[in-house]
């Protein structure tokens, strides 16, 4: 089942983050079992002809490739598309206007606004109808919802057509509330759950990045009725087994 579907069924779906702009990361989480990954370019180096490269290694690997762009702009999704990527996470999704313009810059008219070009998507000029098909039917928006006034908007953003679920980046939400990276303070558990009884109430897809390498904090928000979920990145796996192994032997 597509992840696409997935999202449509409210099913499941774990996939990770990566940071380290290496086809071997790639190669590397790609054992573990991950559905998806998304290449981070908001907070990583990793810049677009990178990305492309990570994009087709995810893809060989059997994952979906999902990009968090850097913002919501119009020519940066274009070119990640375009790229080939499976589709994109955009941050700070504030209000439904930050929603209906994530949709218009990725689709193509009548229900977007995106140029055409041909690029590797488009299998350089080949599969250009395939893919307009592809992009209605398959690609996937994310929405991100890390900040108090996405808390405040988010029915609106929720009923956006052509936004297929939304994920809650923790540490700019808490951070947009003054308290970064105190997520047990009451006013951010408050936040998490007005997102939580919104999503639910309207049987969307409710996610969430947990940024600890450990599964029983996954555990825990698949128990809360969590369905699309990155767990944790790339370098926190690594560093944390790297403690972990070297703390045996102080």
């Amino acid at each position: 089942m597509s992840l696409k579907k997935k999202l449509q069924n409210n099913e499941l779906t774990l996939g990770s983050w990566v940071t380290i702009g290496h086809q071997s990361v790639v190669e590397i989480m790609a054992s573990a079992g991950f559905e998806w990954l998304t290449i981070d370019m908001e907070h990583s180096v990793i810049e677009l002809a990178a990305a492309q490269n990570l994009i087709g290694h995810i893809q060989a690997a059997g994952m979906k490739a999902l990009v968090r762009v850097g913002k919501n702009e119009e020519v940066v999704i274009k070119r990640v598309m375009d790229a080939g990527a499976d589709g994109i996470i955009v941050p700070m999704v504030n209000s439904r206007e930050d929603a209906e313009q994530a949709v218009r810059y990725a689709k193509y008219p009548p229900i977007g606004k995106r140029g055409v070009g041909l690029a590797r998507a488009q299998k350089y000029g080949i599969g250009f109808d395939e893919y307009k098909g592809w992009l209605n039917d398959e690609a996937v928006i994310i929405a991100q919802v890390e900040h108090i006034d996405s808390v405040r908007n988010i029915n609106a953003i929720i009923t956006t057509p052509g936004i297929d679920g939304i994920i809650v980046g923790p540490y700019d939400l808490s951070g947009s509330m003054n308290v970064p990276g105190e997520y047990d303070r009451p006013e951010v558990k408050e936040a998490l759950l007005a997102v939580e009884k919104a999503c639910k109430a309207a049987n969307f897809p409710l996610g969430f990045h947990v940024i600890q390498p450990d599964y029983d904090k996954l555990k825990e928000k698949i128990d809360l009725g969590y369905t699309f979920l990155a767990f944790s990145l790339d370098f926190l796996f690594l560093g944390q087994k790297a403690r972990e192994e070297m703390g045996r032997h102080k």
